[in-house]
């Protein structure tokens, strides 16, 4: 996956072959943060532009601008799986929750383009 990282935002870039040009798309958000660039140059100041504009419309606005991850995650996972996690986690005398924002952060190192900026 091709990503662009700024102020706090990432972006999927893809390539569309039309148009010939680079777009594009903050992702994780409700509202629609899109942009492109014939090249990575005109790609990057075309996702900085569409940043700041949205975050300058938010200021004008009055509201609060939406992040793309609160830092909270709710999910299900199989009993079984939950209790190994715990125990792992008892084992190395940490909380699950930082054993799972370890495991999270190891598998997250190993994918290209997601590399922090």
């Amino acid at each position: 996956m091709n990503c662009m990282r700024y102020r706090g935002y990432t972006a999927r870039i893809d390539y569309d072959s039309i148009n010939n040009i680079l777009v594009g798309v903050v992702v994780g958000m409700k509202d629609k943060l899109s942009f492109h660039g014939a090249s990575v140059d005109e790609l990057s100041a075309d996702f900085e532009f569409a940043v700041d504009h949205y975050l300058a419309s938010c200021a004008a606005e009055g509201i609060k601008p939406e992040r793309q991850a609160s830092g909270r995650l709710l999910i299900r996972i199989p009993q079984d799986t939950h209790a190994e996690a715990a125990i792992a986690a008892a084992a190395e005398s940490i909380s699950l929750n930082e054993w799972i924002v370890r495991a999270l952060a190891a598998q997250l190192a190993g994918l290209p383009g997601l590399e922090k900026n």
